[in-house]
């Protein structure tokens, strides 16, 4: 296997550090980036730019008193038991928080620990484990398993509090193996049933994490080839021995990092290899993918569907929609249209990928938001977006070339073809930046 796969970008003639790349960046690895903060990582080069959202200090909007204010959110919806201001603190998060590419490795764990409350129906512990997610999203895979299977809400979304011994209910020892840990292919039925009986006792009371000695399964337990009075713990620590675990884990990185080809079976090789020699810390393999000449391969550019998430939030950053924003509350409303409704992913598998986010019904959804963010009122602002008024603050003329050429480059990191010049040049304003948003190439990020 080559040695070098993983070798750190360097730009060069044939991969220069340019617009396009930063922008590239920027889409994934945060919510898309503002004009200035494009600028900032292009004079600064990638080492500075990539360092800036592993440190959480990539956003030039956010304010001194965003903690204060995102707890605040949580808080409210959290004493109301509302299920959608929970939702619109988060996107208050995604607009506005200093640390991106935490809540979007925060979103990718509620894809990959998918719990929903139209069934866990308690705004307390779906907080909860949203703040779990967040706490060990960059960590070593041993505390984010740990932690993330013990929750409350995990727990009853998938019914563990009727597994008892005699009665085993496969429910999560089969989505433990299968989604959590090792992936379909690396297990047997016989391992899903012992692995009930292990987790045989863990149950809720009182909002809490418990584990019911008297409902337990203590007998002999063969579990991927090895026997014991397994308990839940015990599984666990089996687990996370298995080869396996770090080819899932990779496998979701490469989702949130990597286009529609993905990773070549070498480079998920060497990244899982690295993985396991480094106790699976998740912040050692991000790092890795976005310092290195894969991620910022000219191939991997523009080749993934940005999810709703994504879509919603980085079109309303981009545009700098700060003061006044959009209500956080109907950016949430606007992502589940268009397929990603936080906190109710639609079954324990979590969400589709990819071209899965792309039909007639979602495009339309898409569109519509652009033009409803461009306009104002439907999605909360008070004002218009004004196009000349940006395009002016970052030293573009008011032209409608000059906008257009601003607005392709903010969004694509790159000026428009001739083709693009002679279709949108003469459009309106407004009509033009939401003709932009609404094409093929704003939903690849």
């Amino acid at each position: 296997m080559p040695t070098d796969l993983w070798a750190p970008y360097t730009p060069d003639e044939k991969q220069p550090w340019d617009l396009r790349r930063v922008v590239h960046l920027h889409r994934r690895a945060a919510f898309a980036g503002t004009w200035d903060e494009l600028q900032r990582d292009l004079k600064d080069g990638p080492e500075k730019a990539v360092a800036r959202l592993v440190k959480g200090t990539a956003n030039l909007q956010t304010g001194h008193e965003f903690y204060a204010t995102a707890a605040l959110l949580f808080d409210a919806a959290q004493t109301q038991g509302e299920i959608g201001r929970l939702k619109a603190g988060w996107f208050y998060r995604f607009l506005f928080g200093p640390h991106p590419l935490l809540e979007k490795l925060t979103l990718l764990w509620h894809d990959h620990f998918a719990t929903a409350n139209a069934k866990v129906d308690d705004v307390t512990l779906m907080r909860r484990q949203n703040d779990t997610l967040r706490k060990h999203a960059t960590g070593k895979f041993a505390d984010l398993l740990n932690a993330a299977v013990r929750e409350p809400a995990l727990l009853i979304y998938l019914d563990a509090q009727t597994n008892r011994k005699g009665r085993a209910n496969e429910n999560l020892g089969r989505e433990l193996l299968e989604l959590f840990t090792l992936g379909v292919g690396h297990y047997s039925e016989a391992d899903v049933k012992g692995a009930a009986r292990a987790l045989t006792g863990w149950s809720v009371e009182e909002s809490q994490f418990v584990e019911v000695a008297e409902r337990h399964d203590d007998g002999e337990k063969t579990i991927l080839g090895q026997t014991s009075k397994f308990n839940g713990t015990n599984l666990l620590e089996l687990l996370l021995k298995q080869p396996a675990i770090a080819e899932r884990i990779v496998g979701k990185l490469a989702q949130q990092f990597f286009g529609v080809n993905g990773l070549s079976a070498d480079a998920a090789q060497q990244l899982a290899a690295g993985l396991r020699e480094r106790d699976l810390n998740i912040g050692w393999a991000v790092e890795t993918i976005l310092k290195s000449k894969l991620f910022f391969d000219a191939a991997n550019i523009r080749n993934r569907v940005l999810g709703p998430v994504e879509f919603v939030v980085g079109t309303a950053r981009l545009l700098e929609l700060f003061d006044p924003a959009p209500s956080t509350l109907a950016m949430a409303d606007w992502s589940a249209r268009i397929g990603q409704d936080l906190f109710d992913p639609p079954n324990v598998g979590g969400w589709p990928t990819g071209k899965n986010w792309i039909h007639s019904r979602s495009l339309i959804a898409r569109s519509n938001y652009a033009a409803a963010l461009v306009a104002g009122p439907n999605s909360g602002r008070s004002e218009p977006y004004d196009p000349a008024a940006l395009s002016k603050k970052h030293g573009f003329g008011t032209k409608p070339n000059d906008l257009l050429t601003y607005h392709h480059r903010l969004l694509f990191g790159s000026d428009p073809s001739a083709e693009t010049m002679t279709r949108l040049g003469g459009a309106a304003p407004r009509p033009m930046v939401t003709a932009l948003l609404s094409s093929p190439n704003a939903q690849l990020g």
